[in-house]
Order: structure tokens, then sequence, then C-alpha cells
């Protein structure tokens, strides 16, 4: 009989349409193959729990808590009064954690999993072995937060950004094994812990690349006298709203300028009211949700990843690279990527060189085979998301620190 596992998730690993929610569920996936796989995860997206059916076949059991953003941003606010990190008592939830601690308890579960840093408030003590997927070490993105907004936010965030970092090192000394989505991620959590560099390791995202291919024929979503110019991702997630701002105001003009037909369409659900506003702009279209973003990227010219606050890996850089498409990316977009600038993709440093950069690719409108080719070799799921197995199976190496389960 398999082994029980407890898989704790900040959101519902369904549907695997954002870039947190694919890796989770790709990785629930996988677990499920080896362990009895108990999931807790908070659903933030009232229609996410239309999804829950959709999850069983994955898990022994299963146990989806309501997160509501108003209230929870409320009770984060607890935590200037205890001196943690906001992020911690936005998630805290009585409920859940007697359910997770009820499993260990009662032997149903001997190993543990949390997903994101978060979440290892979670993870009870009594397990035999405790891993972390931190993801991305979101202490520094809250740093970058702060950078770009003014008093009072600039000060809130950068205190995020400490007191998170101090969590991150706390949590990633104490559980038996800390993961990450790219070496780089791996490469900074190392150097801020040093003690734990040992069981800090990573394992990179993936692609379905016979989903993202280039070869079905998808139909056209674009007019015929647009040459598209396409960004993808959540556009309710301030990187990527501050990302299309910056592209359609202070990059896209020059473009639109030299290519009269090119259109810069933004595809992603629940748009903020910044990013609806820039529908207004000529050549700019907002499409909110859609069903299938492959034909958007399939029948662009261009896509674009114009990041300035970035961590990790962008999904959305690449699925349009298993497209074979070129991708325009900031050193931000594509920082943890291995790929090849140049060849795979293109760098832009700045402005003017992304103006130049996506007018060039407008013109030639050629694809990318090489960027295809890339995905290939380095973004299976089937081979990355296995590094985390032997973390999981091995038997702790020492005996257990001082404990950072609430």
């Amino acid at each position: 009989m398999k082994e029980g596992l407890l898989f704790l998730a900040h959101r519902i690993p369904f549907p695997p349409n954002k870039g947190d929610k694919i890796r989770s569920f790709h990785l629930l996936k996988h677990l499920a193959s080896r362990y009895r796989v108990h999931l807790g995860a908070f659903v933030d997206d009232p229609e996410d729990w239309q999804y829950a059916d959709a999850l069983k076949p994955y898990c022994a059991s299963l146990k989806l808590v309501p997160l509501r953003p108003r209230r929870a941003r409320l009770m984060s606010l607890a935590g200037l009064l205890t001196g943690e990190a906001l992020t911690l008592p936005y998630y805290r939830h009585a409920e859940f954690t007697q359910w997770a601690r009820g499993l260990a308890a009662d032997g149903s579960v001997s190993r543990g999993l949390a997903f994101s840093s978060a979440m290892a408030q979670f993870l009870p003590r009594n397990l035999e072995r405790r891993v972390l997927d931190m993801v991305d070490v979101d202490s520094d993105k809250w740093t970058q937060y702060a950078s770009t907004r003014r008093w009072p936010l600039s000060w809130l965030y950068a205190r995020e950004g400490r007191r998170l970092a101090a969590w991150e090192a706390r949590v990633a000394a104490d559980v038996d094994a800390t993961l990450l989505v790219s070496h780089d991620e791996a490469a900074l959590l190392r150097a801020r812990v040093p003690q734990a560099s040992h069981k800090i390791a990573a394992f990179e995202n993936g692609v379905d690349a016979e989903y993202f291919s280039p070869a079905r024929d998808y139909p056209d979503p674009y007019a015929a006298d647009v040459r598209g110019v396409v960004f993808t991702g959540a556009m309710d997630y301030w990187p990527n709203i501050d990302a299309v701002i910056w592209f359609a105001e202070r990059i896209f003009p020059a473009v639109r300028d030299r290519v009269p037909g090119a259109q810069f369409t933004i595809v992603g659900s629940r748009p903020a009211e910044a990013v609806l506003a820039l529908a207004r702009q000529p050549g700019v279209v907002v499409t909110g949700r859609v069903a299938d973003v492959r034909p958007w990227l399939a029948h662009a010219a261009c896509a674009v990843a114009p990041l300035r606050i970035a961590r990790g890996v962008q999904n959305k850089v690449l699925e349009a690279m298993a497209m074979a498409r070129w991708v325009a990316a900031t050193p931000q977009a594509a920082e943890g990527i291995r790929a090849e600038a140049g060849r795979d993709y293109r760098l832009v440093r700045d402005e003017a060189d992304f103006a130049r950069v996506v007018i060039e690719t407008l013109r030639s409108q050629t694809r990318n085979p090489a960027a295809r080719d890339c995905v290939l070799r380095h973004y299976d799921w089937d081979r990355n998301v296995a590094v985390i197995d032997p973390w999981l199976a091995a038997a702790p190496a020492a005996p257990p620190l001082e404990t950072c389960a609430a």
C-alpha cells in the first residue's frame, strides 16, 4: 500500500492556467502516482470551487478552505502587532491546522510537502519527512515592490521583504529539504541560509509541449491586417500589470509608428482597471479571460515579457517558446530560464532596445524553432518534477531543528 503524503497548497492546484497552479498541479499529478495524497488548499477565487471534482482522482482526501482576500488582508494586519511577516496571518486558519495535524496524528500521512513558504506553518512536526517547495524567494519580490511604490506602501513592502526573508531562512533551516523553481533561486536562498545549503535544491518547471504545439491548426483571433504582439498572464497580478502598462505606454507607441498594423493584445483573466484603461490607446486590445491562449500565441508575430518585477521562472515565456514564437524579454523575465539569448529568445535592455527588437520581429514574422527545441531539451515536466522524489523518500539526516510550525 502506498504511503500517505500531506500536500499543502496556498491555492487550489486546478485549473493549471497560471504559474503557481501549473507547477502545483504537475507536482500533485506526479506525487499521486507514488503516494496516497491528502491535499489541503485554499480557494481564493469563487470560480475555482467547480474544479474540486477534477482533483479527486489524484487524492485520497481533499480539504478545500475558502479564503476571502479582503478578510485575509485585514487578518494579515495582525502581523504588525506580532512582528511577523503579514503573509503568515493572511493564510493562518485554525481548522486547516487541525486537519493537517489530525492526519499526522492518526498515521494517515508519514510525509509532508508544503507548496510556498507560507504553507510551512501548517506542516506537522511528527512527520518522517518534511519538504518545502518554496518555488520563489518571495521576500525579494516584496523588496522589489517597495522600490516602485511611494510611502506608506514602500515602507510596508520593505518591511514585508525583511520579515518574510527571516521566515524563509527559518523554514529552510528547519525542514528536511527546500526546493525552488530555478538554480538561480536556489543559489539566492543558499547565500541567505548557508547553514542549510546542503538541503536546498531546485526542480525546474516544465511545459506540456504536446499541448503547446505549433503544429496544430488554431483559429486566428486577429484581424487579417494585424501584426500581433501578445502578452499572456493573470492581469490582477501587480508585476503583470506594471509590465503591460510600461510596454503599452512607453514602448508600443514607437512600435506602432513604424509598424502601423501592430496590435498589442493583453490576454489574461481579471484585468485590473488600469489594464482595462489601456484599451483606449490605439492598437491595444484587452481580452480578459479566454478559453485557450494558444491561438493568440500561434498567430502572433511576437510575444513580449516586459516584466520589471519578477522572481523565479516565467511560464508565459516558456509557453510562447514552446509555440516556436520569438519572445522579447527583459532580464527579469528571462532570469532562471535555461536558454540562449539571441538564439532561443531576444533579450531587451531598455525601452529603445525593446521597441527595436519588436519592430524587427514584426517585420520578419518568422517562427523560432530553436525556442521550441530549447523547451523540449530542458522543460519536460516528468523529468523535472522527479527531482523531488529522493528528497521526500530519504530518512532525516539529523535531528529536527527548532519548530517552525504554528
